[in-house]
């Protein structure tokens, strides 16, 4: 792990945590505000970007947490 114990592993990965989802919803909203913007149809594809950044994030943290659980067993 670290040189900070298991409360500085943690503290790493609720930081990686809020960082992945941030990225990857703001990603997400500001594709459909591009595409948006390109096609003049303003809050479509906004709302089907920040969906998608979700789901991505979603998906991406439970990938970080499984191989983070892997490691203790």
């Amino acid at each position: 792990m670290n040189g900070l114990g298991p409360a500085g592993a943690y503290l790493a990965l609720f930081s990686e945590i809020g960082i992945i989802l941030f990225a990857t919803t703001l990603v997400g909203v500001l594709g459909g505000y591009w595409l948006d913007r390109q096609l003049g149809t303003l809050p479509i594809f906004v709302l089907v970007g920040l969906s998608l950044g979700i789901v991505a994030g979603a998906v991406a943290v439970y990938r970080l947490i499984t191989r983070f659980l892997a490691r203790f067993d």
